[in-house]
């Protein structure tokens, strides 16, 4: 098992910046990929981005552009720098690793096992 917690969320203005942070620990062999899912209330959770042990990344449409994911394998860390913000990006952040089979199709939220507990982001109007 995989432990995760992630740090950087908080309230912004719209046209801000955030980076979200995610320290891994525990099993982290087991795994090939770790992202970041969100969920807005009312609404299911969705993929904002992933990245590969080989460093392959997806990004949703949404958040293309806007949104960069990064690692730091010494030090087990998953960032999330986000730019350019808007208030429809408000929702809960999570960090979440697993395997997904790269090359063959995106991933899925069933592809990532192992989950944070979550930071919020708000971006106001």
């Amino acid at each position: 098992q995989v432990q995760l917690v992630e740090s950087g969320g908080g309230l912004v203005q719209a046209g801000g910046s955030l980076r979200l942070s995610c320290a891994a620990s525990g099993s982290t062999f087991s795994i090939n990929a770790i992202g970041w899912y969100r969920q807005a209330p009312g609404k299911q959770r969705e993929l904002v981005a992933a990245i590969s042990s080989d460093s392959t990344t997806n990004y949703a449409a949404s958040v293309r552009g806007r949104f960069t994911i990064s690692r730091d394998n010494a030090n087990n860390t998953l960032y999330l720098q986000m730019n350019s913000l808007k208030p429809e990006d408000t929702a809960v952040y999570y960090c979440a690793a697993g395997r997904w089979p790269v090359g063959v199709r995106p991933p899925m939220l069933s592809d990532f096992s192992s989950w944070g507990q979550g930071t919020q982001v708000t971006v106001s109007s």
